[in-house]
């Protein structure tokens, strides 16, 4: 019998298979010394690795606390071992760029109200994204009223999460590269020239290969929510159709009942007591540390926590959705799974 992992891999073939769109050749990772940025000196340095005027001037609008390295004149703050092949080639996973959308009653014909998708509301307007569709597509690049936006979704992790893709004033389309680290899905911006592109991880929102090496993506809140939820809430809301281009039927999960095992995979390792390695939690940095919340533990309506220094608001309402805020001002959250969270914030608080 067949380990998770070996059925886990195979599905991923299946569904770069099965979806296959070529635009590129496999991400190629540098070789070579490595040497570390010093904080300050990275035009310096950079210069010396060999780097362009082009990705010396890459503006960014927020940036990571990571360390940096250079490998063969290339950024990188993720070590590049621990970069892993999740079976397809870059866009074999094809992401979804021209979504098309329907109304509730349309959804009735494949959507239950238990069917999880990721909820999404931008001054008024409501979208939701099923999870039986964004598993075999993993990233949507949408705009809702008027803003851009990236709905990313890992199975591997159970981690949706909504990004913005304006960097400085310029809209990026992402894509999937089809390399992982820690279990988790690295994107990329597409360019149309392999040497401006970077690798993005998906459960740090930032860059960590490439030239756009610790470029932050702004979050955009959304919530992890059974469909009958969200549409008793949002009743005008949008579904992102099945007409996506791919010929699916997009019924059964193919991962089925990998979200509540006990195996992890693709670089990602296990060892701690406090919650099943599967369990939803909230992830949030503040002052530059890490807290995760157990879904379940927070209570319906208004409650606080200090931690690092600051008071923390935390609204849940009656459909489950939660909202974080510190002095007034959102608090953006990473919801998936707790090892996942763990896996990159290894010195991490939970609240249970």
């Amino acid at each position: 019998m067949r380990n998770p992992t070996t059925i886990i891999v195979i599905l991923i073939l299946l569904i770069g298979g099965v979806l296959i769109i070529n635009r590129g050749d496999r991400f190629q990772l540098p070789k070579g010394d490595t040497i570390k940025l010093e904080e300050g000196k990275n035009r310096e340095n950079m210069k010396e690795a060999g780097s362009t005027d082009n990705q010396l001037n890459s503006g960014v609008k927020r940036t990571s606390v990571r360390e940096v390295f250079v490998t063969d004149g290339v950024k990188h703050s993720i070590p590049l071992d621990e970069i892993l092949s999740g079976g397809p080639p870059k866009d074999g996973i094809p992401s979804i760029d021209e979504p098309k959308f329907i109304s509730i009653k349309e959804a009735r014909e494949f959507l239950t109200d238990e069917s999880p998708g990721l909820g999404v509301e931008i001054d008024g307007v409501a979208r939701f994204y099923p999870y039986q569709i964004l598993v075999w597509h993993e990233l949507v690049n949408d705009t809702l009223n008027g803003r851009d936006i990236l709905v990313s979704y890992c199975p591997l992790c159970l981690t949706g999460i909504v990004f913005d893709r304006e960097i400085d004033g310029v809209v990026s389309e992402f894509g999937v590269s089809g390399k992982l680290w820690k279990s988790n899905l690295l994107m990329y911006n597409r360019t149309g020239n392999g040497d401006t592109e970077s690798l993005w991880s998906q459960v740090l929102g930032e860059g960590v290969l490439g030239p756009m090496t610790g470029a932050k993506l702004d979050i955009i809140p959304s919530d992890a929510v059974f469909f009958g939820k969200w549409r008793e809430k949002h009743s005008n809301t949008e579904i992102l159709s099945k007409d996506t281009g791919a010929s699916r039927s997009y019924g059964a999960d193919p991962y089925g009942g990998y979200y509540t095992d006990d195996t992890v995979s693709f670089g990602a390792t296990f060892n701690d007591d406090r919650l099943h390695q599967k369990e939803f939690v909230l992830g949030i940095e503040v002052n530059g540390k890490f807290k995760a919340y157990h879904t379940e533990a927070l209570k319906e309506g208004i409650s606080t926590d200090i931690f690092s220094g600051e008071t923390i608001t935390i609204v849940k309402d009656e459909f489950g959705g939660v909202r974080m805020s510190i002095d007034g001002e959102e608090l953006p959250y990473i919801g998936g799974f707790w090892f996942s969270w763990l896996a990159v914030h290894n010195d991490t608080d939970l609240f249970k």
